[in-house]
């Protein structure tokens, strides 16, 4: 009677431990895990290992973007890579997880496994930054956010909803799901999973060895039947966005990376509450990361902007006046330093080198202040761009920034 008793009782303990165990498991996903504790389990090559787990040291950054297709093709990165070793030119920024929501390296976040988000297309990663490095080449890691049609459809729960269904008809459809111009589902913003499921997704990427991580779509949505839009929090769009910065900076401190924040151009000239309607506000963010990146590319400022008819024809002019308004942000007290988005493709007029040299002499104006070129297709050349000299020193492929090379600082 008592070998009954006892095999009860560790039936009971048994069952007890797996319910547990199960409940642990299903909480993972939404779980804010210490910087230790959320290192993958997995072979990282850590390519900080001369300075420990510090940042490497900062530069002002001259980059441009790169798709993950790009950026996993050999034959493209020896062609970007020969550009920036001939000019001014010394950073790239590279999608780790786009529009789509896809994550393009193995990633191991338990959720992105689950959920089979990931798809390889950077290929060997680790070791195109490695290369990069090599050439002395800063490397951004750019990271979509709230803008993840991937993840709104896996977990509908976590997604912007509609009163009507939320197609781009505003008509209404099963899934009840919002969808914007382009059909395309977002996550609610408001939804702390969603952070959390993006801040191990940057964490992870810190430890591939990129130099920053980049935060792009970190608003709500603008363009779709937005009259159809439902939130989870009635509150005021900037106090949500401004809670999700301060997350963001508490989350990746200690990270070996710098951190940065895609904004709309238009922030610069903003004051007060407006928040565009999208919750972006320069004030909100300046404590909480290393750089803003307003995307100040001319030919998305309205007819009319500066009494220009076509602004897209009067680049120098859209940059420098957005520069200025804006300047009054970045202070000596702010963590944050400006690093704007420039335009180097043909939208509203053709971009040659005269248009991209306006744009950059303009931020250059300003101590410190780097700049980025968008090109969507990846199409760059040396037009608008300092050349390096020739007798120039080559670069070392240690780490040396700010190593004087002739024309090319």
């Amino acid at each position: 009677m008592l070998n009954q008793h006892k095999a009860y009782y560790w039936l009971i303990v048994l069952t007890a431990y797996a319910a547990g165990a199960f409940l642990i498991l299903n909480a993972w996903e939404g779980v804010n895990l210490s910087w230790e504790a959320s290192t993958p389990n997995y072979p990282i090559h850590n390519l900080h290992l001369s300075y420990g787990n510090s940042k490497p040291p900062a530069r002002v950054v001259k980059g441009l973007y790169l798709t993950a297709y790009s950026a996993g093709n050999p034959a493209k990165i020896d062609e970007i890579i020969n550009l920036i070793d001939k000019t001014e030119l010394n950073a790239v920024v590279i999608d780790i997880k786009d529009y789509s929501g896809l994550i393009f390296y193995p990633s191991q976040v338990p959720l992105v496994v689950k959920i089979n988000a990931s798809e390889n297309r950077l290929r060997d990663i680790v070791a195109t930054i490695k290369k990069l490095h090599d050439h002395n080449i800063y490397v951004i890691a750019r990271q979509t956010v709230f803008q993840d049609p991937f993840l709104a459809e896996a977990r509908p729960e976590w997604a912007i909803k509609s009163k009507s269904g939320g197609s781009v008809s505003a008509t209404a459809t099963p899934d009840k799901l919002w969808r914007d111009n382009k059909g395309l589902t977002w996550v609610d913003p408001t939804r702390k999973e969603v952070w959390n499921y993006n801040l191990a997704i940057a964490r992870e990427a810190a430890e591939l060895g990129f130099d920053e991580i980049n935060f792009d779509y970190v608003r709500f949505p603008s363009d779709g039947p937005m009259s159809q839009v439902v939130y989870s929090d009635t509150r005021k769009l900037y106090e949500i966005m401004g809670e999700f910065y301060k997350f963001i900076g508490a989350g990746m401190k200690g990270a070996p990376v710098w951190i940065s924040l895609d904004m709309f151009g238009f922030v610069m000239e903003k004051s007060g509450e407006d928040d565009m309607r999208i919750g972006q506000r320069v004030v909100d963010a300046v404590n909480f990361t290393d750089y803003i990146s307003p995307m100040m590319y001319p030919s998305h400022y309205p007819s009319g902007h500066l009494n220009l008819k076509n602004p897209a024809a009067f680049p120098g002019a859209v940059i420098d006046n957005g520069m200025k308004m804006g300047e009054h942000f970045f202070t000596t007290s702010t963590r944050a330093q400006v690093r704007p988005w420039l335009q180097a493709f043909n939208m509203g007029a053709i971009y040659d080198a005269e248009k991209i040299r306006a744009q950059i002499d303009m931020v250059e104006k300003y101590p410190n202040a780097g700049w980025l070129l968008w090109n969507a297709s990846n199409r760059y050349s040396d037009a608008g761009l300092t050349v390096c000299h020739p007798d120039a020193p080559e670069r070392s492929d240690k780490y040396s920034w700010g190593e004087n090379r002739g024309l090319c600082p």
